[in-house]
Parts: C-alpha cells; sequence; structure tokens
C-alpha cells in the first residue's frame, strides 16, 4: 500500500487517480500506524515551504516520516521535494526535514534569461545525468522525456543527491536521492504518461 501524507496541502486527489489507475493499493492518510503499515510513502505540497512545514509538524508525522523513510521508499512531490532539504530561503530562512542535504532558494535570483517567467509554469526536457540513468526511477523513463513543473524556487547545493535536472537557463533541479529517499520538484500525476512511468517505477522500489 502507498501512503499519500494528508497535511491539508497539495492535490491529493490527482495524484491518488493517477496511482489507482496503475491499479496500485493507495490511501490518503494523516494517520501515523497507516504510514508505518504502508510500504511506500509520498509527501505531496503545494504553496509556500513555512506554512507546509507548520502543517506537516502540527500532524505530529514528522518523527515518523524520519523514522520510516529508513526503512522504505519515499517520494517527495514540488513542495514536498523542497520540504526534504535542510533549509528553504521563502520569505525568510525556515528549516526543513533534513532528509537530504541541499537549500531551497529564490529561482529568480539565479535565472540567467531574466526575460524568462516566474514562477516556472510549463513543459520542460528532463535530463538525467551522466551515471543516473539507472536509478531504478527511471526504469521506464528515458532522458529528454517531458514533464510538468509549477515552482518559484528551486533546490541547490544539493550536487551529490541530484538525479536529473531541466533547462531554464539555467540547469534546475528535477529529481533527487539519498537513499531511500526521493524528490521530483516536478508534478509526475501531472506529466502524462511520462509521470505515469515514474510512478510505477516508485512503486516498485524495494
Amino acid at each position: 500500500m502507498i501512503a499519500i501524507v494528508d497535511y491539508g496541502v497539495g492535490n491529493l486527489f490527482s495524484l491518488a487517480s493517477s496511482l489507482k489507475s496503475l491499479g496500485l493499493e493507495v490511501e490518503v492518510t494523516r494517520d501515523a500506524d497507516r504510514l508505518c503499515a504502508a510500504t511506500h510513502i509520498i509527501l505531496p505540497g503545494v504553496g509556500a515551504f513555512a506554512d507546509a512545514m507548520d502543517k506537516l509538524t502540527a500532524t505530529g508525522l514528522v518523527p515518523v516520516i524520519r523514522s520510516e523513510c529508513e526503512k522504505k521508499p519515499l517520494l517527495g512531490i514540488c513542495l514536498g521535494m523542497q520540504l526534504l532539504f535542510d533549509r528553504s530561503f521563502e520569505y525568510g530562512e525556515h528549516q526543513g526535514l533534513g532528509l537530504v542535504p541541499g537549500e531551497v532558494c529564490p529561482l529568480a535570483d539565479d535565472l540567467k534569461n531574466p526575460a524568462l517567467k516566474v514562477p516556472h509554469i510549463g513543459w520542460n526536457a528532463l535530463d538525467i545525468l551522466p551515471g543516473r540513468e539507472q536509478d531504478p526511477l527511471f526504469r521506464y523513463v528515458h532522458p529528454g522525456e517531458y514533464v510538468y513543473y509549477v515552482h518559484s524556487y528551486y533546490a541547490k547545493h544539493c550536487e551529490a543527491s541530484t538525479l536529473a535536472t531541466s533547462e531554464y537557463s539555467i540547469p534546475v533541479t528535477g529529481a533527487v536521492r539519498n537513499g531511500l529517499v526521493y524528490g521530483t520538484q516536478f508534478h509526475p500525476e501531472k506529466s502524462g504518461d511520462t509521470g505515469l512511468r515514474l510512478l510505477r517505477a516508485f512503486a516498485e522500489l524495494a
């Protein structure tokens, strides 16, 4: 069973629907026992980092997530991925879960082409880094396939964990991994067949 963490942030319906379309057992929950019973955990998220971190902390699930991700695969999506990092500089400095080394910083400050819009919204090719093509998350995904982004902040100083990037005048961190902890800045559930294949690969991780 794949547990989707319900902490009041994110479009849980579309994510759950995508997973169910693959024939997977899915449960949206904020119950610690259900997270412990799951084989996989997904941490979704949209909105502001500090608000999301406060809401996640209020559920009491942070210690559970930190413990369970040492035993089973965890996938953070969009803001959920950003929460995995040490800290974010979105409207101040805020502490994250510290599951992936790195920081979340404003995208607008680093773009080489100031004409590009922020938030970054749209489809971009996924550039899987050399040596990362064999990661099991990409079992059914090929380099150059397009995925869908919606974000104004992105992960930096996380080179050791970066699996893939997408070009937006700079290489934007698209996917990361640290042990059993994975993250995608893009939305697999909004990325068509490519995203479904990535979700299937995640569900098959042991």
